[in-house]
């Protein structure tokens, strides 16, 4: 610990000798680079492996030294992708893949060995109920984190991570979550035009997240319940969240930050038509949802995932003066559309780590999780809660509700057996 913090000191009064690099917003100092930031990763899936490499095209002086996973397949699945990877090619990129036998920990406590190690930040991309847990597990570490959305699939996780959120604030630890549009350039400068009333007064909204069928890793005898649920997480809701809370949380936040404020109540239904068959779990396949934000305003979203159907993928925000798809364009009297950009600066997935890491060298900590991320995730978990139940569920009432999915127990062995949800039939909300 000691060592670790001496480090992190070291990066972050480096950029007292600051040099701005031409064409990055960021300040980097000679000292800062020569000094190693060792990164571990808390599972090695397709978007930790994806967060892997961007954090290592974000800064030269990134090295990846320490996986966890439940399989130790996955890891080396990982691995070779990264080698692979065409942004990480050539020496200077491979060479900070630092990844040994020693540094490579499996299993479901696995995340406590790699954080026992000297790092300075760690990379959370399990299934999202396990981020409380893991954030925790970081945070009483005194580590930084770049954590992948949503941060949570019930309240009461909700509750769990903002405990240590408060507490990492108060240590001076940051963390970055990966809520793209945050990080997204062309979307800040969209919003902020909102915001300065390019749309004029807000009248409504709507979110649609249209496609097809996912993945399914199928079974194995080897597998206990508790293996088969994880390595099939997206299906099991105390894992996944279900897709509004697992996908569509991104436009939510998107949604949430256009309109500057969250919901006050959620009236949805859903269900499942094509998901049918009891491998796919316990989460519906379709779902839409009346948001009713402060002052009337009502927002309408649409999510499923459905094979051979239209798809469609966007937000929209509606005004007096015009229309924005929130993203990079307005339409109306005060019509604007972001330049395309093609550079690191302009993906939001790398820029997201050099955010961070100008956090870590400045000494000015931030905190998407008490900023937006918490209450985003529950806004998807109201929405969710409200067409599981078929109630109209208030913003108040879900974040004080004793809603818990997580088990007792997350050891391999037996897992939670739950029921696809019923609307009308009770449910804790």
């Amino acid at each position: 610990m000691a060592n670790r913090i001496s480090r992190r000191d070291f990066i972050a009064t480096g950029a007292a000798a600051a040099t701005v690099l031409s064409g990055f917003p960021f300040v980097r100092t000679a000292r800062a680079q020569e000094t190693p930031i060792k990164i571990g990763v808390v599972g090695t899936g397709g978007r930790g492996t994806g967060a892997c490499a961007n954090a290592l095209a974000a800064d030269p002086a990134v090295e990846l030294v320490a996986m966890a996973e439940i399989a130790r397949e996955r890891v080396d699945q990982s691995l070779e992708a990264l080698k692979q990877d065409p942004d990480l090619q050539g020496e200077a990129y491979q060479a900070r893949i630092k990844v040994t036998r020693d540094t490579i920990f499996i299993g479901p406590d696995a995340f406590k060995q790699l954080m026992a190690l000297d790092l300075d930040y760690v990379i959370l991309t399990t299934p999202p109920g396990f981020r409380p847990l893991h954030y925790e597990e970081a945070v009483n570490r005194g580590l930084h984190v770049f954590a992948e959305k949503p941060v949570a699939t019930d309240p009461v996780g909700c509750r769990a991570i903002r405990a240590s959120a408060e507490k990492a604030k108060r240590q001076g630890l940051s963390v970055v979550v990966g809520l793209n549009a945050r990080h997204d350039l062309a979307v800040m400068e969209t919003v902020k035009r909102i915001h300065d009333g390019a749309l004029g007064k807000i009248t409504g909204g709507s979110i649609h997240r249209l496609g097809g069928g996912l993945w399914h890793r199928g079974a194995d005898p080897s597998w206990s319940p508790m293996e088969y649920q994880m390595r099939n997480w997206y299906y099991f809701c105390w894992l996944g969240g279900d897709q509004i809370v697992e996908m569509v949380v991104h436009q939510i936040d998107l949604m949430n930050w256009a309109l500057g404020a969250t919901p006050v109540s959620a009236l949805a239904q859903g269900g499942r038509q094509q998901r049918t068959d009891p491998k796919y779990g316990n989460i519906y396949d379709h779902m839409t949802v009346d948001y009713e934000y402060p002052g009337g305003v009502h927002v309408h979203l649409m999510c499923r995932q459905w094979d051979d159907c239209a798809n469609e993928n966007e937000n929209r925000v509606i005004g007096t003066l015009g229309e924005s798809d929130s993203r990079r364009t307005i339409l109306g009297a005060n019509p604007w559309r972001y330049p395309d950009q093609d550079d690191l600066l302009h993906n939001a997935s790398v820029y997201e780590h050099m955010e961070l890491i100008q956090s870590m060298r400045n000494g000015e900590a931030r905190n998407d999780l008490l900023d937006f991320a918490i209450d985003s995730t529950l806004t998807a978990v109201m929405g969710r809660e409200s067409a599981y139940t078929g109630r109209r569920v208030a913003w108040e009432e879900i974040r004080e509700s004793a809603l818990n999915l997580f088990p007792e127990s997350y050891q391999f062995g037996p897992a939670p057996q739950r029921a696809v949800p019923i609307p009308g039939s009770p449910r804790p909300v």
